[in-house]
């Protein structure tokens, strides 16, 4: 087993319950942990054999580009979208962090995380 790392992706996108943040938008943060079977990458040194990074990074980009009022609905439309993209990850794990929330006071982030 092997476990795939793909940090600090950064979006601007328009996630929020209020109607503001989906006009506005906001800066968020994401963590993706990949738990899969490296071994026939590690030794064939083929890309064909390895889960794409690229790939991976596509499929979180084109969900952040959709609206959501949740972080919730968002990471857990990830997830499913990178099970179909490769159904051999063993175990998936987002973490999706809002930067600098609307929520009345100074807040660095809020964050959810989900694993599969």
């Amino acid at each position: 087993m092997g476990m795939i790392e793909i940090e600090g992706m950064e979006f601007y996108a328009y996630h929020g319950h209020f109607a503001a943040e989906q006009v506005v938008g906001n800066r968020f943060l994401i963590d993706l942990t990949l738990i899969t079977d490296c071994s026939k990458a590690s030794k064939s040194d083929d890309l064909t054999d390895a889960l794409d990074y690229q790939i991976a990074y596509r499929v979180v980009q084109e969900e952040m580009q959709i609206k959501s009022h949740l972080l919730e609905h968002v990471a857990d439309r990830i997830l499913s979208r990178l099970y179909l993209e490769y159904p051999w990850i063993e175990k998936a794990k987002i973490k999706i962090s809002k930067l600098n929330p609307p929520m009345g006071g100074e807040i660095e982030k809020v964050s959810v995380t989900l694993e599969r």
